[in-house]
């Protein structure tokens, strides 16, 4: 998991009290939950009721010239209002709970909507794949040259939550993803992510010690490798009692290998041939943040679908993939290293006089919470499929329930991409330290040959038929 905010915000919460600690309702992961399940919920009524909340999920058509785009929003305009005042009430009244102005966060939103609007419509395009024009990357593009050319009033940042359009967008995912498939393939992928992760962190971990950097900076480091990059060195570095400078420098390395990955791994994936599974699933082993990796993901699925001969699902099967290694596989695992570092560095580590937490409820507080709303869209939706029968649901629901799911998931998803640009700031990615990045790095190739490896030749049956 991983916040592309600017580094001080997560930072100063690293050594935060207990008694400082925020209520639930305001924590996002909370509201990604409440805000997604009540957007199933209120697909599956409008679906038994005989309707559909698919006119309210609207998403640009394909095109292929200016008179086609022009004949589809001037008829449909009206839903693209609905859906921004609907999409602005939900985030607004979520951002207000979580200590945001509004008069940051509305204009800020209105600004992520409509340059969406663009990046969609652009993706759209029957020739944007000769150009590779896939939507995340060139949110990400966009949104970093916005940012560094310094083009977006510093006010606006607050409405450029990354993480919590991202873990909303993973909450609907898990109405798009049966029950059954999680069980299916969840099992190998915390096999797998339970091997790169330990094997990572080891490798980090070692180097680092070999370059002289004393053990709580170096778990730091190799937890933000091996487990959800960002989130990870801030609960680690809180659990161990490393120094809050020791948990800037591993965001900043996590956000330049994210991003490098970003921009990277989908067309490696499209040049090594690997199915939109094989390709997710190396992408959820191999990338250290969520919106960086659902992007990755995302891109190289679009990509993949486009292949002669693809599956039918070969998009949302990348994603999927990514999603069981990353989010199933990987995250689940924060509290339990949280836990087990703080008592190795309590036991083993000299005493540093830096607090770190070691309390019996630490996996609860670390553990994502959005994770519980994944899980529990994916559980109704199957219960629904089961009650209605299958070939009922796949006629009826693909069209009428999941479909509209699916497109607000990408709009949720969308919203992440492009505040991942706004809020990257290269100048903050540079005076980094040799050493750390060294050791970083180190990890980051095993990391990424290892994956390869399991991802595509060790459990690749797996992964190839996901979904199928």
């Amino acid at each position: 998991m991983s916040d592309y905010a600017a580094a001080p915000l997560p930072v100063e919460r690293t050594h935060e009290p207990a008694s400082t600690r925020a209520s639930w309702w305001q924590k996002e992961d909370w509201w990604a939950v409440a805000l997604g399940l009540g957007l199933v919920a209120i697909a599956y009524v409008l679906f038994a009721s005989g309707s559909s909340l698919s006119w309210l999920a609207v998403t640009p058509a394909k095109w292929s010239t200016q008179a086609q785009l022009v004949a589809h929003f001037s008829g449909n305009w009206p839903r693209y209002v609905a859906q921004f005042v609907v999409w602005l009430v939900l985030v607004s009244t979520a951002l207000s709970a979580l200590g945001y102005p509004l008069r940051n966060t509305v204009p800020a939103f209105l600004f992520l909507y409509v340059v969406s609007i663009v990046i969609f419509t652009l993706g759209q395009w029957a020739d944007a794949v000769k150009y590779n024009l896939e939507p995340p990357l060139v949110a990400l593009v966009i949104g970093v040259v916005l940012s560094n050319l310094n083009l977006i009033p510093r006010s606006l940042q607050a409405g450029f939550r990354v993480e919590f359009y991202i873990k909303l967008g993973v909450v609907l995912l898990g109405a798009t993803l049966p029950f059954t498939l999680i069980l299916w393939a969840g099992p190998v992928a915390l096999l797998q992510a339970s091997v790169v992760s330990i094997v990572t962190f080891a490798v980090i971990f070692a180097t680092a010690r070999a370059l002289g950097i004393e053990p709580r900076f170096a778990a730091t480091l190799g937890a933000g490798g091996a487990i959800c990059g960002v989130s990870a060195a801030i609960a680690i570095a809180a659990a161990v009692g490393a120094r809050k400078q020791d948990a800037a420098a591993v965001i900043s390395i996590v956000i330049f290998w994210a991003i490098v990955m970003l921009l990277v791994l989908p067309f490696v994936s499209e040049a090594l041939g690997l199915s939109a599974g094989v390709g997710g699933a190396w992408i959820g082993t191999s990338e250290f943040a969520d919106a960086a990796g659902f992007a990755a993901a995302q891109a190289f699925g679009g990509i993949a679908a486009k292949v002669p001969g693809a599956a039918a699902n070969a998009a949302d099967q990348s994603v999927a993939a990514f999603t069981l290694m990353k989010v199933v596989g990987r995250d689940t695992w924060i509290g339990i290293w949280a836990v087990a570092l703080s008592i190795v560095a309590t036991t083993r580590w000299e005493t540093t006089g830096i607090e770190n937490h070691t309390s019996g409820g630490e996996i609860w507080r670390r553990f994502p919470k959005f994770v519980i709303g994944f899980l529990l869209a994916s559980i109704f939706i199957s219960l629904v499929a089961q009650g209605v029968g299958r070939a009922s649901f796949s006629k009826a629901a693909t069209t009428d329930l999941v479909t509209p799911i699916k497109n607000l998931r990408t709009w949720a998803f969308a919203f992440g991409f492009l505040s991942i640009g706004l809020t990257t700031r290269l100048r903050d990615l540079v005076g980094i330290g040799g050493r750390p990045l060294a050791a970083f790095s180190a990890g980051v190739v095993v990391n990424v040959i290892l994956g390869l490896v399991l991802s595509a030749v060790v459990f690749a049956g797996y992964w190839a038929q996901l979904g199928q």
